[in-house]
């Protein structure tokens, strides 16, 4: 899921610069009185004291790729009904569906229990939503605050709310992107889901391909470290200081209570005794009482929460910036780099670097969406400016198939939705692993902030890379130049045989003239 569509608000933009400036005025807030810090690590914790007996040395962190959405959204679930004291939870988008109220009702459910609940969202994708997150932050021991908030319009869409900040649109353009779920200070989880259905294989109509990892370990200090440094940041807001609440906190918890109901929110269904990776529930290694992980070397690191509104739409990248930090990792490979981004935008500066990988002999595969799975047309045009090119430096492309996906071998459990990929991942010479929040595009480089965790493990970049190959293999089309050197053709499988297509695949004729369409307007600093 992205932001508000590339090409509305390029379209928004030039409608409020022709309207007059009237900025609106956040409210003023006692931030030293409202700050507060994370609860580390205790063995008096169950998670706590698991986490620690886990460990095999003090400076190792552990991993477990989750790549099957029920799987992670089970794991959520699990650490939030078995945490005893702290829950610091940070989402780009948290929506008011089956799995949002699920998730919604687990913190609330923990903090009846007396555990500490932190939740911090990004505002964008808050709009009408306002009264669900109130009667959360009515609870005791909740509080919900805002990444870079809305003033006006809090019932309505993202353009209307832009519209409302006519004055503002240089301020509210810029989101927080990061994903981040601590239980405990002592377990974890990070990658590139938000909260939704179509992120865990609930959506009746289209679902990501994603991947997350439940982490534990070395890093989990500087997790929360992390988390504090938004929480306590001048762009965050007491939800309460800027959507109101005119009904008192009882009324706001009998309404939560209402709209959490089993009526409204069913339970997820249950999981099948093993993923694609062979791994079961999480919950099997908790209760007893013992973590089978993958164990490395690994740090993690997040964007300033002043850099969206420090740098400019398409300028040059702050060397504190994520993609600056993996862009640095990326650039040590030898022998290869294999690449998952949804949406993927090199531009002028990344075709150098990708030029440059390529002259030192290193074997570059991409794996992104194809014009019928990527759900921005208006950022795949903007990658299909670079196609050609790339395929000439002898980079291997691959674009994900919608038709594909919904007839994998593997158990992704997509039936006939709609597949579209939303994993963000690296891996450099088959033992350096990224995963996170960060898209390769101008958005996440300058206007958006990410988080993101590099792992040294060769066993956890050996699970990436099969992960990777089953999509890339089973689920997307291999690009390549035509023989007489103009155009593409797709290649794949059907039935065993190889067949070959000289036009976007799985695209219909009105979305092949959407793409053309939007060919000379999109501005590609803005995506």
């Amino acid at each position: 899921m992205g932001w508000l569509p590339p090409l509305c608000r390029w379209a928004l933009a030039l409608v409020l610069l022709a309207l007059p400036g009237c900025a609106t005025r956040l409210p003023e807030v006692d931030r030293q009185r409202l700050a507060s810090e994370a609860i580390p690590a205790s063995e008096a914790t169950t998670l706590g004291r698991i986490a620690q007996e886990s460990q095999p040395a003090p400076d190792l962190s552990g991993f477990r790729l989750m790549p099957l959405g029920t799987f992670s959204l089970d794991a959520r679930l699990q650490l939030a009904r078995r945490a005893q004291a702290s829950l610091d939870v940070q989402y780009y988008d948290i929506e008011d569906d089956a799995t949002g109220r699920v998730f919604l009702r687990a913190l609330r459910d923990a903090a009846r229990r007396g555990v500490r609940v932190r939740l911090l969202i990004d505002d964008l994708y808050t709009g009408g939503h306002d009264a669900l997150f109130l009667g959360l932050a009515a609870q005791p021991n909740v509080e919900v605050r805002l990444f870079n908030p809305f003033c006006c319009a809090r019932n309505q869409g993202q353009a209307a709310r832009f519209l409302a900040s006519t004055g503002d649109w240089s301020r509210v353009d810029h989101r927080m992107h990061n994903k981040m779920f601590i239980a405990d200070g002592a377990m974890a989880i990070i990658g590139g889901r938000n909260v939704a259905d179509e992120y865990y294989l609930r959506g009746p109509s289209g679902n990501f391909v994603d991947v997350d990892a439940f982490a534990t370990g070395a890093i989990l200090p500087a997790m929360q470290a992390l988390f504090d440094r938004y929480w306590n940041s001048l762009a965050v807001y007491p939800l309460a200081s800027i959507a109101g609440s005119a009904p008192d906190p009882e009324t706001l918890r009998s309404r939560f209570e209402t709209a959490t109901g089993a009526a409204t929110t069913p339970e997820p269904a249950p999981l099948p005794p093993n993923d694609v990776l062979g791994y079961a529930p999480i919950a099997d290694d908790l209760d007893a009482g013992r973590l089978g992980l993958n164990w490395g070397h690994a740090y993690v690191f997040a964007d300033h929460p002043d850099k969206p509104f420090d740098g400019t739409a398409g300028g040059d990248l702050l060397e504190t910036s994520v993609t600056y930090n993996v862009l640095e990792v990326v650039a040590k490979a030898q022998r290869e780099v294999v690449a998952s981004s949804p949406y993927f935008v090199p531009g002028p500066r990344g075709m150098a670097f990708l030029a440059s990988l390529r002259e030192r002999g290193v074997k570059v595969t991409v794996l992104t969406n194809s014009l019928s799975s990527t759900d921005e047309p208006a950022v795949h045009v903007a990658y299909s400016r670079y196609r050609e090119a790339m395929l000439r430096q002898g980079i291997d492309l691959y674009e994900l198939s919608p038709d594909r996906v919904s007839h994998n071998r593997h158990p992704f459990l997509f039936g006939n939705s709609l597949g579209r990929l939303h994993a963000k991942l690296f891996v450099i010479d088959r033992h350096i692993s990224f995963i996170g929040s960060m898209n390769l595009d101008p958005r996440s480089a300058t206007i958006n902030t990410e988080f993101g965790a590099v792992i040294d493990s060769p066993e956890m970049a050996r699970e990436l890379i099969r992960i990777i190959d089953i999509d890339r293999l089973q689920s997307a089309y291999r690009v390549r130049l035509a023989p007489d050197g103009h155009g593409l053709q797709w290649l794949g499988f059907q039935d065993d045989a190889e067949i070959m297509m000289d036009r976007e695949p799985d695209a219909s004729l009105g979305l092949r003239l959407k793409a053309w369409l939007l060919g000379p307007l999109v501005p590609e600093e803005l995506l």
